[in-house]
């Protein structure tokens, strides 16, 4: 199941005319401690988007992005590839099977012991992490995960960073 989650930094404080928050950065933190740890330990991507810049948006786009139908087969691709591999997506992995299927070096395995201790992550996130790593590198056409692959699923979990989950 997809679910998508936004959320404002604070609770009203944040003034649209001139883009500034004047809430203190503890008051910030008190209010996203609100939302539930268990329920963000179940979100796989935590991504920080910044404000829009008005006047990008109203300039004529100096080139255009990927079609939703470009990107409709690219996922398109990447289902038939996961399921002809393993008999599901990617987030539905058991943690057997992602022992099997997401093998990782000797630099990966330190890379995601040191993310483990400094951010705290739960077990549910660190398999969140290896899911997102092994989709990573099904997109990049990749037989296994490589470093980079995982340094990027580790940085798509922002909260658990912030210490909020």
């Amino acid at each position: 199941m997809l679910y998508k989650i936004a959320e404002m930094p604070s609770k009203l404080l944040f003034n649209f005319v001139d883009d500034s928050c004047r809430d203190t950065p503890d008051q910030i933190s008190r209010y996203l401690r609100k939302i539930s740890g268990p329920l963000l330990d179940r979100i796989d991507l935590h991504l920080e988007i910044p404000p829009v810049d008005i006047q990008a948006l109203q300039r004529e786009p100096s080139h255009r992005g990927e079609s939703s139908v470009q990107v409709r087969g690219r996922v398109a691709r990447m289902h038939a590839l996961q399921f002809a591999r393993q008999g599901c997506l990617n987030g539905e992995l058991s943690p057997s099977q992602l022992q099997q299927l997401v093998v990782l070096d000797a630099t990966g395995k330190v890379l995601l012991s040191r993310a483990s201790e400094k951010m705290g992550i739960s077990a549910r996130s660190y398999h969140r992490i290896l899911r997102v790593a092994r989709t990573l590198a099904d997109m990049a056409g990749e037989d296994a995960v490589k470093v980079e692959h995982l340094a990027e699923a580790i940085g798509y979990r922002g909260f658990d960073r912030q210490g909020l989950v």
